[in-house]
């Protein structure tokens, strides 16, 4: 991959936080190989992005988190334009999938001037492209309670508080039927592209985002319920084990509702719909990231996740 002189830079000025702030120090110590551009919106980075992708820039950088990725992902859909990526988010899914260093920028920035591109699917829903992962139900409701404030205040901690109102609430029962004619019924609908959700947590566990088909979980147990199976089905090696939680993998499917439900896309609400609509893209996303892979990333994930889980009954 040629090496710019500059490399475009799409950041969200008004993000917060001790990692937001390390990354605005590293990205002004190396004022001289970015052309920095400050987005007041997703909209504006994603329209920024495509404006890039259609002069021909090979490598756009997002420096964010999934929220800020997802807006420059959605301009560069169908593109030739790499993104790199500069994890300054608070989970940085994306980066943890593909093996980019989360906790140095530094070394993610090693990665960018390595210049290596791997391919990955992209998928969209209702015409949305995603990188990640998509959620209907029970975790978008949890994205759609939990606001800026209490997230700049509390961080991950927001997304816990906000879930536990969501769990004393009766969701609505969705119908999910894919291409080939298979049904199911479930108050949550989970759509992964890779094979982590929310940070380390290896939810997804034989998803591969170069595979050209979504994992997806379907819960059929709403409240508390849902997260005993969830937490039940990791320990015995994965949440589609709990007898709650049907797996199925599709390329295309489609989710419907009496009611309106909530849908997120990479962490971020998309909105309210009746009706969800998943496809493959036609395009690959190109994206900079280490040669050479990681280990088992759910093995990985799972260890991080065990470890993790250690720390919090140890507090």
């Amino acid at each position: 991959m040629p090496f710019p002189s500059r490399y475009p830079l799409l950041f969200n000025p008004k993000a917060r936080g001790e990692r937001a702030q390390k990354a605005a120090a590293f990205i002004m110590e190396r004022a001289t190989r970015f052309a920095l551009y400050a987005t007041n919106s997703p909209e504006e980075a994603k329209d920024l992005a495509a404006k890039f992708a259609a002069d021909g820039e090979p490598v756009v950088l997002a420096a964010g988190g999934d929220g800020t990725l997802n807006a420059v992902v959605q301009g560069l859909a169908g593109s030739k334009t790499a993104l790199g990526v500069i994890p300054a988010g608070t989970m940085n899914v994306f980066a943890r999938e593909l093996g980019i260093p989360y906790g140095n920028f530094e070394k993610a920035f090693d990665v960018i001037e390595a210049g290596f591109i791997r391919e990955i699917d992209l998928f969209q829903v209702n015409g949305s492209p995603f990188m990640q992962m998509a959620g209907l139900g029970f975790d978008a409701m949890v994205i759609e309670e939990t606001t800026w404030e209490s997230k700049k205040i509390l961080g991950p901690l927001a997304y816990l508080l906000a879930a536990v109102k969501v769990l004393g609430e009766k969701p609505p029962l969705m119908k999910l039927r894919t291409k080939d004619g298979r049904e199911e019924e479930g108050v949550a609908v989970l759509a992964g592209n890779g094979v982590l959700y929310g940070g380390q947590v290896p939810l997804f566990r034989m998803a591969n985002n170069q595979d050209e088909i979504l994992d997806v979980l379907v819960f059929h147990e709403a409240g508390y319920r849902l997260v005993l199976d969830s937490i039940t089905g990791i320990a015995r090696g994965g949440v589609d084990l709990a007898k709650s939680v049907v797996h199925l993998q599709a390329s295309e499917f489609a989710v419907s509702c009496d009611v309106d439900f909530p849908v997120q896309v990479d962490g971020d609400l998309l909105g309210r719909t009746s009706y969800a609509q998943f496809v493959a893209m036609e395009n690959r996303l190109r994206v900079i990231a280490p040669e050479q892979p990681m280990g088992s990333r759910f093995g990985e994930a799972m260890n991080a996740f065990w470890a993790w889980t250690r720390k919090l009954q140890g507090a």
